[in-house]
């Protein structure tokens, strides 16, 4: 059962996340070779400022 956790900066709309998810789980299908009703897509909205690359903040 895939668990994938997406994290991004705050301000999608619902319409966005719902079709980021039905593209994400059709591609696990896809490729792990799983079922649909298997896949679990959880989205965390983390604050811009909490994001650092290369040890400077985003």
């Amino acid at each position: 059962m895939p668990l994938i956790t997406v994290s991004m900066y705050p301000g999608r709309t619902q319409e966005q996340k719902t079709r980021y998810a039905q593209a994400i789980t059709e591609s696990a299908v896809e490729i792990l070779k799983t079922k649909k009703e298997h896949v679990i897509v959880v989205f965390e909205d983390k604050p811009r400022e909490n994001w650092f690359l290369a040890g400077s903040q985003l």
